[in-house]
């Protein structure tokens, strides 16, 4: 076998194997949980910005934009913003690449491909580290709260013109918050693209995990998701790359367009 397709063979074999090992699949749960207890989520940075996401997700991070090369990227939630800085330095890596391709000079603060980040409240300490960003060219902040019916107008009228798009659903948790995320922003999503619902891996820890927040078992993203799909056949749930994490807060989250 040619070697790069027997590469991908022996991936597809481990990862087979993965889905019916359910010694590992309760290991990496229980792992999760753990590390969830002890903050592990909140020791990362992505080019000097805090960034509370697991490692695994960020890999997939990468991985969806690489794949979907999108020239828009839609986040709600912000916090310090690494998350945004995460999506532009990879829209910044594709600019880089075309540009390579085409033997074209790039002018980086020039580029089509955005991140639009909505927050509720961006502190003045965390936008103005944002400001200071090599990056912040490619950023659209919004402050106001991601299902209010003038911020999703602004997003909306900001989106015009873009030909694929990607979204990262991380704001409140809350079933009722996150379905109005996605009635809003789901449809932004084009044909082959994601729309990826974070923390849904809450419905899966004990009700103890999150004794100070307004979500829970039964009232979390992935109940929210759920009852979403009900009635959106367009959208379908990518197991496959839960299945290779193994250890990610988006289970179930992975929503691919499909329609």
């Amino acid at each position: 076998m040619e070697p790069i397709a027997a590469f991908a063979e022996e991936r597809r074999q481990h990862l087979a194997a993965y889905a019916k090992d359910t010694e590992f699949r309760s290991l990496s749960q229980r792992w999760l949980e753990a590390s969830m207890r002890r903050k592990y989520v909140y020791n990362f940075d992505w080019l000097g910005r805090p960034i509370i996401q697991y490692p695994q997700d960020m890999w997939a991070v990468q991985e969806l934009v690489w794949q979907v090369r999108p020239d828009l990227i839609i986040e709600t939630g912000i916090a310090h913003g690494g998350s945004l800085i995460l999506s532009a330095s990879m829209l910044a890596m594709l600019d880089y690449c075309d540009a390579m391709a085409a033997g074209k000079t790039l002018d980086p603060r020039a580029s089509q491909r955005k991140v639009i980040g909505i927050d509720i409240d961006i502190r003045p300490h965390n936008r103005a580290a944002l400001d200071a960003h090599p990056l912040r060219p490619l950023l659209h902040l919004i402050e106001g709260s991601s299902i209010a019916a003038q911020t999703v107008a602004t997003v909306r009228e900001a989106a015009k013109g873009h030909k694929t798009v990607l979204v990262f659903l991380d704001s409140m948790h809350s079933h009722a918050h996150v379905l109005a995320e996605l009635e809003a922003y789901a449809p932004m999503v084009t044909k082959g693209s994601y729309c990826v619902v974070f923390d849904s891996f809450v419905e899966d820890m004990p009700a103890d995990l999150f004794p100070d927040r307004p979500w829970s078992p039964g009232d979390n993203p992935k109940t929210a998701l759920h009852e979403y799909l009900r009635s959106h056949p367009e959208f379908m749930i990518e197991k496959a790359i839960e299945g290779r994490l193994m250890v990610t807060v988006a289970a179930d989250g992975f929503l691919k367009r499909v329609a």
